[in-house]
């Protein structure tokens, strides 16, 4: 239980390049993947974790190999947080841009067909947001979260009317 099988250093070694590897594949597969998990990509995660695990743990199952993988692996988390909060460059290199899908009642299909979004997940959020078409929104982007931010046209219009007649 307290014998480890490898040394305490490689444990550390192993969870940082599987965490950076997981960090790098999952930042490729762009934004919907994080954003919207359904049932098949949890299970993607839950067997993803148990694929790497062996690759971090060098086939040690003691209880201190576990501490110390988990221990490498929240910290090396708070450490790119921190990161990528200090450094706006990093941030764009790790967590990506938001990209804008509709303006002023456009669409911009080659960023749906970059973030591989389909007219069905889009509509769904023109839906949730109370836009019935394109033509009804101002804007609609893409978040970092893989969610769709959408600001309806008759907000920004009425918007400006509202703020000027100083409400209850």
């Amino acid at each position: 239980m307290w014998n480890i099988a490898v040394p305490w250093w490689e444990l550390i070694v192993r969870g940082i390049v599987v965490y950076v590897f997981l960090l790098a594949l999952l930042r490729i597969t762009g934004k919907r993947q994080v954003g919207q998990l359904a049932p098949f990509d949890l299970v993607l995660l839950l067997v993803l974790s148990n694929a790497v695990q062996n690759s971090m743990n060098a086939g040690d199952n003691s209880l201190v190999g576990g501490l110390i993988s988990a221990t490498t692996l929240v910290g090396l988390n708070f450490l790119v947080g921190l990161a990528t909060y200090r450094s706006k460059k990093l941030e764009r290199i790790i967590e990506g841009r938001p990209e804008i899908l509709i303006h002023n009642g456009k669409l911009f299909e080659e960023v749906m067909t970059k973030a591989k979004l389909t007219h069905h997940e889009l509509n769904a959020a023109l839906r949730q947001a109370g836009c019935t078409c394109i033509e009804d929104v101002h804007s609609a982007i893409l978040e970092n979260n893989g969610s769709i931010s959408v600001v309806a046209l008759r907000a920004v219009k009425g918007g400006a009317a509202e703020g000027k007649s100083g409400g209850a």
